[in-house]
């Protein structure tokens, strides 16, 4: 079962969006890690439903709760699990699609592999599931800061609104001024309306979430099959929703020269640099010491306010009516989820490449 993710640094998640909690239990989180439930805290707020006009109404405080694996504030090396209780369930707006399978939805896929399904919220689907994992990522970030390595993931793309400027003309302290999360105010208020028609047109719209990470040595990524930008694109790709991953010079690379491409390496100071960065900071699949960036695409919400034609269990044709509480579109809480992951995978190689130089973390 594929409930757990990372090498050294492992994941596990588990619940569901109507279960009675969702958590997860990290395993080879070095030891000597400071850690309180106020900073992991802060991420989930910034992912959590109800925080703005354009996300699902849904009320949960998703307080987190950890149960293992930290003593007198800082990790002792041993399994960290951490649960949020659920509070705002309202199984109720599912009862109707009990049999029903939602277009666009894992409701048919879950049916077909396993024969039974949770409908209350999609169940293990749901991407409330994406909590345990910004839970996770929190202490990733931790372990990261003490390496000198960011990450920062802003929304530069709501349905055809697009954020035209380059990360590096940006400034990235401003993604949280705003309820979309767009470091550029101008762009901003415009998704904000756009993303704002679309929920009152009882309809939903994609977007792109935009990530930089600074500071990353260079050396991370296993050849063949463990390159960082695969996993990156795996990290990426198992994120609820997520349609699409491209780092670097992306799909835009396909039309430049080699001559134009190719990321000239000097030698600054004896610093190892390269005069551009189309690679985005990833050489066969190792980090090189630049930038690492990309973007990640996000198709529309499926769950809209409008009939759909579809089938039940029986293979009947049905309509599906559109019931519940939903987002509009899902790009300004998946910025904190973009991070986790990012965090997530950077950190399980940075271990594996220093697993016999770090033991402990000096308190």
């Amino acid at each position: 079962m594929s409930n757990s993710y990372g090498t050294i640094f492992k994941i596990t998640t588990f619940g569901e969006s109507h279960g009675k909690a969702v958590g997860v239990v990290v395993d080879g989180c070095p030891a000597g890690i400071e850690i309180n439930e106020d900073y992991i805290q802060h991420d989930l707020k910034r992912r959590k439903p109800g925080q703005s006009i354009l996300t699902t109404q849904r009320q949960e405080e998703d307080k987190i709760e950890i149960l293992s694996g930290v003593f007198e504030g800082f990790s002792t090396g041993t399994p960290i699990a951490m649960m949020v209780l659920n509070e705002d369930q309202r199984s109720k707006d599912y009862a109707h699609i009990a049999d029903q399978f939602r277009p666009s939805h894992a409701d048919y896929t879950y049916f077909a592999k396993y024969g039974i399904r949770d409908y209350r919220g999609g169940g293990r689907s749901s991407a409330r599931e994406t909590l345990a994992r910004v839970a996770a990522g929190a202490i990733a970030k931790k372990i990261l800061s003490h390496f000198g390595v960011t990450v920062h993931a802003y929304v530069s793309q709501a349905g055809p609104i697009k954020l035209e400027k380059s990360y590096l003309e940006l400034d990235l302290s401003t993604i949280e001024n705003n309820i979309v999360r767009c470091p550029d105010e101008t762009i901003a208020e415009k998704m904000i309306a756009f993303i704002d028609d679309t929920r009152k047109n009882r309809d939903s719209i994609g977007g792109v979430v935009s990530c930089v990470l600074k500071n990353v040595p260079p050396g991370l990524g296993e050849p063949v099959f463990d390159k960082l930008h695969a996993e990156l694109g795996k990290a990426m790709l198992s994120i609820n929703a997520v349609k699409g991953f491209e780092y670097g010079s992306g799909f835009d690379g396909v039309a430049m020269y080699g001559s134009e491409h190719n990321d000239e390496i000097v030698n600054d100071n004896g610093n190892i640099r390269t005069t551009t960065n189309f690679s985005g900071g990833i050489q066969g699949g190792i980090s090189n010491g630049e930038d690492i960036y990309f973007r990640t695409a996000f198709k529309p919400v499926a769950t809209i306010m409008q009939d759909q034609e579809s089938i039940n269990e029986s293979g009947e044709k049905i309509i599906v009516s559109g019931k519940g509480r939903h987002d509009p579109c899902v790009v300004p809480r998946a910025v904190p989820i973009v991070e986790a992951m990012a965090a997530l995978v950077t950190v399980d190689f940075l271990l594996r490449n220093n697993i016999s130089k770090i033991k402990t973390f000096n308190k």
